[in-house]
């Protein structure tokens, strides 16, 4: 599953840090979602499409392989 969490972050001018702290999570879980190591849970999803005020699909993009 891809993300536009770096995109978002940079047009809200958040670090990881930042973004981790606002939704309860470390920069470490952050880094991983990005680099599409992660997939973070329905609830972890929801809360960080909520913070950028977007729909969790302008957010995460389902891909063919998943």
């Amino acid at each position: 599953m891809k993300n536009n969490i770096k995109v978002e972050r940079a047009i809200a001018n958040l670090t990881q840090a930042d973004l981790a702290e606002k939704i309860g999570v470390s920069r470490q879980t952050i880094n991983a979602i990005e680099a599409n190591r992660f997939v973070p849970s329905t609830i972890l999803a929801l809360k960080i499409a909520k913070l950028f005020n977007k729909s969790v699909n302008e957010i995460f993009l389902l891909e063919d392989s998943d």
